[in-house]
């Protein structure tokens, strides 16, 4: 029997997760969540069909929308057709570990924030667990830049195991969001100007061959998208300029 009157549903924003999904899905919690999705984004593996044989809702895009793509696919099917009221992130590479799901819920179930973000820099030792150095450095300054902008205090903004209310996902235009990577800063972004609360617990992350990494070059672009990321809030913050993601979602 669950452990919790809200429906929780665990959503899984899958690319290539064949060597990974069955771990990842045999460390969730059963008992605190209600049911399991996974939007698999054009995998060229088992992805799929291996999500089939677990017996997990799976929804598969035609064509590759991204991570940020992924993620609206997860929230909006998980809420308009499965009933959904609190959403937990699972990446399904296993470099989270499902099992701190409880951790995530419990504040949401109380009503004591909108959000729940689990902190690699809370956790301790993220470089002992393999996180490259340059990722941890440049993790830090920009969550440094973060806090600056945002006027709050988060350890980190860039984790991927996460849970929202309902309450967050219905207040936040999130489909006006990157299909890219920086969906997770924009997504914090809109939270702030709406004044939702966002609290943290602390993780820890385990780093493999087979986990989801960003090479540098990469993780260079995604930087310097969160920083223009940060210059659009300032800019909605002083009635200068209002960018897509702050505009009411229009509705149909």
């Amino acid at each position: 029997m669950p452990l919790h009157e809200k429906k929780v549903i665990a959503v899984l924003p899958a690319y290539n997760a064949e060597r990974t999904l069955k771990a990842t899905y045999d460390d969730i919690p059963q008992d605190w969540v209600d049911e399991i999705l996974l939007v698999d984004d054009c995998s060229r593996d088992r992805t799929v069909e291996l999500s089939r044989e677990l017996g997990i809702t799976t929804v598969v895009h035609q064509k590759n929308r991204g991570y940020g793509g992924n993620q609206k696919t997860c929230y909006r099917t998980s809420m308009d057709k499965m009933g959904g009221e609190i959403m937990v992130m699972v990446h399904p590479d296993h470099q989270y570990d499902p099992k701190i799901i409880p951790e995530l819920v419990k504040p949401l179930l109380r009503g004591e924030a909108d959000a729940v973000f689990g902190s690699r820099m809370l956790g301790g030792r993220p470089i002992e667990g393999g996180m490259p150095k340059w990722k941890y450095f440049a993790n830090l300054f920009l969550t440094m830049v973060e806090n600056a902008t945002f006027y709050v205090y988060l350890s980190e903004y860039h984790s991927g195991f996460r849970a929202y209310s309902k309450r967050f996902l219905d207040t936040v235009n999130f489909e006006a969001n990157s299909d890219n990577f920086v969906f997770d800063t924009e997504i914090i972004a809109q939270a702030v100007a709406k004044k939702l609360k966002i609290i943290e617990v602390p993780i820890q992350t385990r780093y493999f061959d087979e986990a989801s990494q960003v090479g540098f070059m990469r993780g260079v672009r995604y930087g310097l998208s969160i920083l223009k990321t940060m210059f659009y809030y300032k800019l909605h913050k002083k009635g200068i300029y209002t960018h897509r993601i702050y505009r009411d979602r229009v509705q149909t």
